[in-house]
């Protein structure tokens, strides 16, 4: 007998991004997003005490990816930002769907991100986050 991966039957842009409560971020009156990164771990305690590197590490998001993380928020669906950023950058946002996947894709490879098949309620965030909704992770195990 064979083992094969099924096939998960979700549509990527119907998936809803949500920020990660571990890495907070700040947006400036200019609208520019800086993700904080706290640098845990004994190497990078021996990183900050002999090469006096920072205890966080600040990433400041392109001019795209400020527009795209005020709508990374537990509502918008990645269909829906898709629209949003064709509306704002039009032909300088193309290729659009495999470049926001993508961008959506490497936020969540580094933890900023957790990405869901429902929408984030006030009763399910006083529950610790995603309670009775599946992440695509979760999806892609069960499946």
């Amino acid at each position: 007998m064979s083992r094969r991966k099924t096939i998960n039957s979700n549509n990527y842009l119907d998936y809803i991004p949500i920020p990660s409560k571990e890495y907070p971020s700040l947006m400036d009156e200019k609208g520019r997003v800086t993700i904080l990164q706290e640098n845990k771990g004994a190497f990078h305690w021996l990183a900050q005490k002999i090469f006096h590197k920072p205890r966080v590490t600040q990433v400041h998001l392109d001019f795209m990816g400020n527009f795209i993380w005020q709508f990374i928020d537990g509502q918008h669906s990645v269909g829906d930002i898709a629209t949003a950023v064709r509306e704002r950058f039009g032909e300088q946002a193309e290729p659009l769907y495999p470049r926001l996947v993508q961008y959506i894709h490497s936020l969540e490879s580094y933890g900023f991100v957790e990405v869901s098949l429902c929408k984030a309620s006030s009763a399910v965030a006083s529950l610790g986050g995603l309670a009775k909704c599946h992440t695509k992770k979760q999806n892609d195990l069960l499946s």
